[in-house]
């Protein structure tokens, strides 16, 4: 099954016009079902900032509903955070600054509605050792 799922990934994205959206995480499974078990770990990096609020009746429920808007459409993880008083959704495990510089470019050109509220934040991210 694993080997039919990798096959069928790597011929409908080498197809020109069709783009495969997914979590970051079937990524990782498929990496460690072809060279095994791989551990992640934390280091510094970036994620691509998308939502910050504190306003305390409706930061948490529009957080949580951004976030899964985005999971069925963005190719990248999709994280939650709540720092006091923050509401924060972030995108992203990019271990330099262009890496997240060229997501954030192409995030703000499929939702330009979102521009002015994303930028580049600096974070701990999770990366395959």
């Amino acid at each position: 099954m694993k080997l039919i799922l990798i096959i069928l990934l790597s011929v409908f994205d080498s197809l020109p016009g069709v783009q495969i959206i997914q979590d970051s995480a079937i990524y990782m499974l498929l990496d460690e079902a072809i060279h095994g078990k791989h551990e992640l770990v934390e280091m510094d990096g970036y994620r691509v900032q998308i939502y910050s609020s504190n306003l305390q009746q409706t930061a948490k429920g529009e957080a949580l509903e951004l976030e899964a808007k985005l999971k069925e459409t963005v190719n990248q993880t999709v994280y939650v955070q709540y720092l006091p008083p923050f509401w924060k959704v972030r995108i992203g495990d990019f271990r330099t600054y262009d890496e997240a510089r060229e997501y954030k470019k192409q995030f703000v050109s499929r939702y330009p509605e979102m521009m002015g509220d994303t930028y580049i934040v600096r974070d701990k991210i999770q990366v395959l050792k």
